[in-house]
């Protein structure tokens, strides 16, 4: 199979992603600095992470390594990145056009691909409002519901996961973790579940190391100035007990350093309106070692609440079974390696890639 997969970037990950290609001037030891830098590798197939000769791997949105690609290959200056992400499937004869941006290359880009794609699947799981990619042979993710959503729409859908990253084993091992507490994402107003879960485990600061790296907004980073003291600026500041053990977003390698850190790492799924989980943070946090702090629901095959992750059912008691766990190091430690040696049985690289390999026969 000759495989061609996409991603993108998230915007908080730009600048950093620029530091580390600063001094890349051919697309390849561009593509090598990201892939190296882990972001977004629990997505990325066996080949792909291999440097398969088979596989072809681009960041569609990453105007500086598609440019390099185009200027090494005679493209047109003015070729849209489409154009260029295009031109990149037809030289490599792609034959399955895996693709993890479908809001971005979606139905319209399907229309252009060259024939020597025989079969096209995304990856899509989360909110879509006015994404048009159900025209993919195949749409997967590892939350039922949304796949539900997608059938009903007329997609033809299946079940996929991400997989366990074996560069995390390395952070796994670390036994100096000095970090009792530790959340990394978004904090908002706007998912009330997620930011009472947080204010309650941030009040555990003054008798525990408590940190959160957050990714601030526009609007939060101006209202946490003198100039967000009055006016309507003040509702976008954060609580006190959460400004006071904030730090900024990590991403790639420092995720994962901070991750192999920490003692328990605290994961919330944003307001939703199932008990369905499974997000990314409990892939990062068991692979990298730590116990997990999880709310309670409808976890992945093989991920069992009380053995491999601690779930909590409201604030108080993610309160009460964070304490736990502080205490009883021993409980805590089983959870660990109990944690760790899950998923990355269940959720290999090799288990991930024999699944694709199924669907896209």
């Amino acid at each position: 199979m000759r495989l061609f997969q996409n991603s993108g970037v998230y915007r908080s990950y730009r600048p950093r992603l620029a530091r580390l290609t600063r001094d890349c001037h051919t697309f390849d030891t561009a593509i090598s600095a990201f892939l190296d830098d882990r972001f977004g590798a629990a997505h990325f197939l066996k080949p792909v992470l291999d440097r398969d000769a088979t596989a072809f791997f681009a960041n569609g949105d990453d105007e500086y390594s598609q440019r390099l690609w185009a200027k090494e290959k005679g493209v047109a200056a003015s070729a849209t990145l489409a154009d260029i992400l295009l031109a990149q499937i037809e030289e490599h004869r792609a034959e399955v056009f895996y693709n993890i941006d479908p809001m971005r290359y979606g139905d319209d880009f399907l229309a252009r691909l060259p024939g020597c794609v025989k079969k096209t699947i995304a990856w899509r799981a989360a909110p879509s409002e006015g994404g048009r990619f159900l025209k993919h042979d195949l749409m997967v993710n590892n939350f039922p519901s949304i796949l539900e959503e997608f059938r009903t729409n007329g997609a033809n859908t299946a079940y996929f996961f991400p997989a366990h990253d074996p560069v995390m084993d390395d952070y796994a091992a670390n036994e100096n973790r000095d970090i009792d507490l530790l959340f990394v994402g978004g904090y908002s107003r706007y998912h009330r579940q997620r930011g009472e879960m947080l204010e309650a485990i941030a009040s555990l600061g003054d008798t525990a190391q408590v940190v959160m790296h957050l990714d601030r907004s526009r609007l939060t980073r101006l209202a946490e100035t003198p100039l967000g003291w009055v006016g309507p600026l003040q509702k976008h500041r954060r609580p006190a007990n959460i400004r006071r053990v904030a730090r900024g977003p990590v991403f790639g390698r420092d995720l994962l350093d901070v991750i192999g850190r920490a003692k328990i790492v605290v994961n919330g799924a944003i307001d939703m309106t199932n008990a369905e989980r499974g997000n990314m943070r409990v892939w990062e946090a068991m692979g990298c070692g730590a116990a997990l702090l999880s709310d309670a629901g409808r976890y992945p095959e093989h991920m069992r609440a009380g053995e491999h992750f601690e779930a909590y059912s409201s604030p108080e008691d993610a309160v009460a079974k964070a304490r736990q766990l502080l205490e009883d190091g021993g409980r805590r430690r089983t959870m660990e390696s109990e944690g760790h040696a899950m998923i990355a049985a269940a959720y290999s690289k090799t288990k991930q890639w024999e699944a694709f390999t199924l669907l896209a026969s």
